[in-house]
């Protein structure tokens, strides 16, 4: 595949149907990618920077905005990419920062189509994609054939946490993929999953077409954590410049484990967590308190086992089976 240019100018910048970074001069080159029509036949475009060094070296991919509420992550891609204007890098960096349009204009985490069978997408169930599929599947399929895959030798997913809960700076790694969990310690983050992969997910589709990936969690959704995101920024630069991965040893810094366990709401109300992050609960510690419209107390939720807090709700309004608090334990 070749670099596609369709001839048309947005904003000064060319729009491509198509990428193939080794057709590009070294330097620093902007993008819009004709990604999808949408239901008015109206192109879509997804920004997207290269950055090519005169040394040779990996080609890592990163993106972000599969979700569309999960802002940090976008933040962080834009962040690095302000970085790696003035940062001298082997090989060639590819950052897709805003994947899912219609999410991040409806400030909601699923792919938004007109189709009325079709109602909302979580993207990241339905990687590669499928080109005789709904819109959602080709609007993957053009992005993964077209642009992810063949610029990509290692990848890097951003997110954040659902809105309504957070997370610290957090990575899914398969454990059996050696640089991918290098990658994840490169990342220097507060704790690190053993995640085989579910299907669908891109994480899992990169790893099975031999691209060693992980996923980032930067904190919370509609929330900017500029902390977060500065220490995310400060470990995919760490990944970009500590090649090869192959011959790297990072000794554990953070929490790694294989199993997370989620409490959810039982019934409907205003539920308060009782834990703060990352500390230490044992089994049958109070870990939330709900109450009824009256402010009286209908539940206490308690731990169902060791480990340490991953994750809890920070909006008070739970339904029944939302999130209230998950943790991470061996």
């Amino acid at each position: 595949m070749t670099t596609q240019l369709t001839g048309d100018i947005i904003n000064n910048i060319a729009v491509i149907s198509a990428l193939n970074v080794d057709d590009l001069a070294i330097g620093q080159h902007q993008f819009w990618f004709n990604v999808a029509s949408n239901a008015l036949n109206q192109d879509q475009h997804l920004p997207v920077w290269v950055f090519k060094g005169e040394q040779t070296g990996k080609k890592v991919m990163l993106t972000a905005g599969i979700h569309g509420d999960e802002l940090n992550g976008i933040l962080t891609a834009q962040q690095l990419a302000r970085q790696l204007q003035n940062t001298e890098i082997c090989g060639c960096v590819i950052i897709v920062p805003a994947i899912n349009l219609s999410g991040i204009i409806h400030h909601h985490r699923d792919f938004h189509g007109a189709d009325q069978d079709l109602s909302t997408v979580n993207l990241n169930r339905y990687f590669p994609g499928n080109n005789q599929g709904n819109a959602a599947e080709r609007y993957l399929a053009k992005l993964w054939h077209h642009l992810l895959l063949p610029n990509a030798d290692i990848a890097i997913d951003l997110h954040t946490q659902t809105t309504g809960t957070c997370y610290p700076l957090y990575v899914f790694a398969d454990f059996r993929v050696e640089s991918a969990l290098t990658m994840a310690r490169l990342m220097a983050p507060d704790a690190i999953l053993n995640d085989p992969g579910d299907q669908g997910v891109l994480e899992t589709v990169w790893n099975q077409h031999g691209v060693s990936a992980i996923t980032v969690e930067v904190g919370s959704g509609k929330i900017t954590q500029p902390e977060l995101i500065t220490r995310a920024v400060a470990g995919v630069m760490q990944i970009i410049t500590q090649q090869p991965l192959a011959a790297m040893t990072i000794e554990p810094c953070a929490i790694e484990a294989s199993n997370i366990t989620s409490i959810r709401a039982d019934i409907g109300g205003l539920t308060l967590a009782n834990v703060e992050m990352l500390t230490s609960v044992k089994k049958d510690d109070v870990i939330a308190t709900q109450y009824d419209l009256f402010g009286n107390i209908i539940k206490h939720y308690t731990a169902p086992c060791d480990g340490t807090v991953l994750s809890h709700n920070t909006d008070a309004l739970r339904d029944a089976g939302a999130l209230i608090v998950r943790l991470i334990h061996d």
